[in-house]
């Protein structure tokens, strides 16, 4: 595991592990962790800092009803960088969902085992 990786490991609590490391079921949960571990290295947020706002994410879905079995901690992970890169001036919530809502139609019409690709048509209303 490099080291960025076992600092995160070490320092943010609940990420999923086995003996050599982060574990992901789906390739978007490994993207994910490796876009968090860069924008930290970049220094837009400390893992302390990281740490509270995914806390703060899975209270949250808890209260929603979320039954916090370890299956959706990655979607735990992806909203706590969302929100912390909309909170730093790195983008807005209202781009974040409009990408969200583009890759959600291109991946609509696009079929199964093909690359999906964003058109200018995907971020139609």
């Amino acid at each position: 595991m490099d080291n960025a990786a076992a600092r995160a490991a070490r320092t943010v609590p609940g990420i999923p592990r086995d003996a050599e490391g982060p574990v992901f079921r789906e390739p978007w949960e490994a993207q994910a962790f490796a876009m968090a571990l860069a924008l930290h290295e970049r220094g837009l947020f400390t893992w302390n800092e990281w740490a509270a706002t995914l806390s703060v994410e899975i209270k949250r879905a808890q209260a929603a009803g979320d039954p916090d079995t370890g299956e959706t901690y990655y979607r735990h992970w992806l909203a706590t960088l969302e929100r912390l890169i909309a909170e730093k001036g790195v983008t807005t919530s209202e781009t974040l969902h409009r990408y969200r809502d583009a890759w959600d139609h291109a991946a609509d019409r696009t079929p199964h085992g093909t690359p999906i690709e964003l058109r200018p048509e995907d971020f139609a209303s």
